[in-house]
């Protein structure tokens, strides 16, 4: 049966990518740390490294498996934390990458209740139109709408969001006709820098009246146009930004419902820094609260 502690070696040589520099991590030898991955191999039937003379590189799989052992990690590391009574407070700089949308909406209400907790911590949040580069340090964590492909990084799933068709309250739209003529709120076709936001095509749009590649810009220009009854806007909003525009109302909710997803994603190198392990986990179920808490305001 496969324990935590086999897990811990398994961590130990993702990380370190070599049985002799994981050894010292472990306090074995690298005899001891290879025969241990290979039982680890031989339990679960799976190949977990590609070996080489270069050292020991990660399957897809073994990737995979890496990000939830150090997700477990991170919050058995909590678990201890709170049991012992520990009380150690985050201190210094740490610095978030979000998309405009969990930056305006979600990211100010988490991380003020994160620093309340933690005084002397200072969070920057970095809203960019364009997916953050970890790899040259923009940021020390981010949280993105695509599970990241390439990079040395580790991904975990936040939550589920939802989106939906947008208009001023006194609007009439009550079916998919009701569209034609319609002035569309939306993103600049060229910017959209994330597959996931071209909210457009499940919209059947051709093209846009107002854009903007800011998702705040796009509820502000919609909430402009609520005072102009003759000429509506409509236009793909986030639910849980909705609670902060009262003058918009979703419509065609069950025509038109989109689900996209929060990611948080973290350098590999960073995995063994206890610091951002907490804040992580801090994050991580302060956006799931967050999104879950102003989801149920509009529904």
């Amino acid at each position: 049966m496969t324990r935590w502690d086999d897990m811990r070696v398994f961590l130990a040589v993702a990380r370190a990518e070599s049985l002799s520099r994981a050894a010292p991590i472990l306090r074995m030898d690298a005899a001891t740390v290879g025969r241990r991955i290979t039982r680890l191999e031989g339990e679960l039937g799976v190949v977990l490294f590609v070996k080489s003379p270069q050292g020991y590189a990660l399957t897809d799989l073994g990737a995979r498996m890496r990000d939830h052992a150090a997700e477990a990690e991170a919050s058995m590391s909590l678990a201890i934390e709170e049991a012992r009574g520990d009380q150690v407070r985050l201190t210094g700089q740490i610095r978030i990458g979000a998309p405009d949308g969990a930056a305006n909406y979600l990211l100010p209400q988490v991380c003020a209740a994160i620093g309340a907790d933690n005084p002397e911590l200072e969070i920057q949040i970095l809203s960019l139109p364009r997916v953050v580069n970890l790899s040259k340090r923009e940021a020390d964590m981010a949280i993105t709408v695509s599970r990241p492909q390439a990079g040395r990084l580790t991904v975990q799933k936040v939550s589920d969001y939802r989106l939906h068709l947008a208009a001023p309250k006194a609007a009439q739209i009550n079916s998919l006709a009701d569209l034609r003529g319609q002035r569309i709120v939306g993103y600049i076709p060229d910017m959209i820098f994330d597959k996931e936001l071209d909210y457009l095509g499940d919209l059947g749009a051709d093209g846009v009246q107002m854009a903007s590649n800011s998702v705040a810009v796009q509820v502000m220009a919609l909430r402009a146009a609520a005072a102009d009854v003759e000429n509506p806007c409509v236009g793909i909003v986030h639910d849980f930004a909705l609670p902060f525009a009262p003058e918009l109302k979703r419509v065609l909710m069950e025509e038109v419902s989109l689900t996209r997803s929060f990611y948080l994603v973290r350098h590999a190198s960073d995995r063994t820094s206890d610091r951002l392990n907490r804040f992580a986990v801090a994050l991580h179920s302060g956006l799931r609260a967050e999104i879950s808490r102003l989801e149920r305001e509009v529904a």
